[in-house]
């Protein structure tokens, strides 16, 4: 099985930058979009053999996720069921026969760490549920997690300690998470592999001198992890701040949405 996630920074905008093109020739089994800043009506998005299922915040223009997946889901949830989470738009779990996929755009904490205390709350909520998930079947998570887990996963990891998305506070969490029963699907086959991003500043070149942070993520349940067969970082695929990441993992596709 084939699945793709990626922080588009905007549906509408991504669109007129190759997008479809670039949708139809990975020819994902799921494919997870983040940051969609869309209501529902604003963009009329269809793939033959896909069904696709979207979460808008209630704020206008701003994050929202979707999902498209040739599986026909068992059941679709839209949020955590925590109001304070779920008017943002920010996450979206459909429940397969033997796994459940939970696309997921982290809050950011922003500059001078405003959100950082809420992010915090978001970070336990998200691992409970998660957790919870996990006690009725695996969890296949991804999504823009706003966080470089460790130093390999950003460019310069020293002079952004304490900036958002590598703080101590940040970067404890996720370790949380990973302890809890999870697994990092990239860095469990290539631990040791460097200068491998998802995210570049607009400013200063930084994408073309690769001076990038790993932010977006496939996280799977520890009892998955021996299926894995390969985690991709797409970074010739622009369009968007982010590029698109991938996984294979060995599990059997049933209840294919018909074409």
């Amino acid at each position: 099985m084939k699945l793709v996630s990626w922080n588009v920074n905007g549906i509408r905008a991504v669109l007129t930058k190759g997008f479809e093109d670039f949708f139809k020739s990975v020819n994902a089994d799921i494919f997870c979009i983040q940051e969609t800043k869309c209501q529902e009506g604003q963009v009329e998005l269809e793939f033959d053999g896909y069904e696709s299922y979207w979460n808008s915040a209630e704020k206008k223009g701003y994050s929202g996720t979707a999902i498209f997946t040739k599986i026909k889901p068992i059941s679709v949830k839209y949020g955590i069921g925590i109001e304070e989470h779920d008017k943002e738009g920010r996450v979206i779990t459909l429940e397969f026969k033997d796994f459940y996929m939970v696309n997921i755009y982290t809050p950011n904490s922003k500059r001078e760490l405003e959100r950082l205390d809420y992010r915090q709350i978001w970070e336990d909520e998200i691992r409970k549920y998660l957790l919870n998930l996990n006690k009725t079947k695996p969890v296949i998570m991804c999504g823009d997690l706003n966080v470089a887990h460790k130093e390999i996963d950003l460019k310069n990891p020293k002079t952004n300690t304490h900036n958002a998305g590598f703080t101590i506070e940040e970067r404890n969490k996720m370790t949380e998470l990973l302890n809890a029963g999870f697994v990092d699907t990239f860095r469990y086959l290539y631990p040791d592999k460097i200068d491998c991003y998802t995210w570049w500043s607009y400013m200063r070149k930084a994408r073309e001198k690769n001076v990038g942070w790993r932010i977006d993520y496939f996280i799977v349940s520890e009892s998955l992890k021996d299926k894995i067969e390969d985690a991709n970082i797409y970074q010739d695929i622009m369009g968007s701040d982010h590029c698109p990441i991938g996984l294979e993992i060995k599990i059997k596709q049933k209840n294919k949405t018909k074409k």
